[in-house]
């Protein structure tokens, strides 16, 4: 006897819903890799910000970079690279997913400006202007005193700014990143953050905070990575739904985004290493157990955050922008193309 139970219309919507958007994750920082990418595909990911830079200097992270390259190739059936939005709307297309490479430091170019345009040339399109801690450019979020954006943080803001390369503010400090968001010609954004009205922590952003990157034309991306919520590892798919629209309730639904921060397939030496300043000096930070929200543990499971979003009312426009639009927008305004 062959059953078959219909799908129930409210999931079918879901699934159809889903298919149809541009998906846009803001930033991933996992052990790329094949079943990644196969990840990506099964979750509907149309392109995602992937971190090719944390602590690394400059040979580390062309190292990074000639992997990706390689990564490309061997695997051109399922992700291509993204230089323009138009690429992203190419690998939507394509039924592929669009790789964008990131940074989340800018000690990649160490203290040559002249570098910028080099990695430009290969593809970087987003670059974090700190990581946690000082830098040439600013201080972090971690760091003791906010010294804000240095003369050279002013002059690398400038180039990226001329070259069309985003600059990410999400593991900045308070200071360094109201410096930059005044000091910016074109769009900034919180790639990956969460707010501080709902977790205090050093890496989750105050309301005036939000409101001044908003008021400014800035973009702010919310994160899920389970330290900075609310309910820590407890916490649902719903609950990162109830975040965004916290932020929503201050920003506006046309500058918000998704920036999951899933750090697919690493293990505890990869926070170790990420906790600690420059990746081997002082512990800065202690996340605990890192348990992905229930309902979205994996990349594979965006569609259940599509579903979070209808189960909480939200209107299909506005699943659009947040889901993927909002991000194409950003991108488009600061890229040139």
């Amino acid at each position: 006897m062959n059953l078959h139970v219909s799908p129930k219309k409210e999931d079918q919507a879901v699934s159809s819903l889903h298919e149809q958007l541009v998906v846009i994750d803001g930033l991933i920082i996992s052990d790329f890799s094949r079943p990644v990418f196969e990840d990506m595909r099964k979750g509907g990911l149309t392109a995602a910000n992937c971190t090719c830079s944390i602590w690394d200097n400059f040979t580390e992270t062309m190292r990074n970079i000639a992997k990706w390259k390689k990564d490309f190739a061997a695997n051109a059936d399922i992700i291509s690279q993204v230089y323009t939005t138009q690429d992203i709307l190419k690998a939507k297309a394509e039924g592929k997913t669009g790789i964008i490479l990131g940074w989340q430091n800018t000690s990649g170019i160490e203290d040559h400006i002249e570098y910028l345009q080099l990695f430009h040339e290969l593809g970087v399109r987003i670059i974090q202007m700190t990581y946690n801690t000082q830098n040439w450019v600013g201080s972090g979020c971690y760091e003791s005193t906010d010294s804000g954006l240095s003369d050279f943080g002013h002059d690398v803001v400038a180039e990226m700014n001329r070259l069309g390369i985003l600059c990410d503010l999400s593991h900045v400090g308070p200071k360094t990143s109201e410096d930059t968001i005044k000091a910016s010609k074109q769009r900034v954004a919180y790639s990956h953050c969460l707010p501080a009205g709902l977790k205090a922590h050093p890496r989750n952003k105050s309301d005036a905070q939000l409101r001044f990157i908003a008021d400014r034309g800035g973009f702010i991306g919310v994160t899920m990575f389970p330290p900075f919520l609310a309910k820590g590892p407890e916490a649902t798919v719903a609950d990162y739904v109830e975040a965004m629209e916290y932020i929503i309730n201050i920003a506006g639904e046309d500058i918000v985004g998704v920036g999951t921060d899933f750090t697919q397939g690493f293990g505890q030496p990869f926070f170790d290493w990420i906790t600690h300043d420059k990746g081997l000096g002082r512990k800065l930070t202690d996340f605990g157990a890192v348990i992905n929200p229930e309902g979205f543990r994996e990349i594979g499971d965006f569609p259940n955050l599509t579903a979070a979003m209808e189960q909480r009312g939200w209107s299909t426009a506005r699943i659009e922008k947040v889901m993927g639009q909002n991000w194409l927008q950003l991108l488009k305004d600061v890229w040139g193309r």
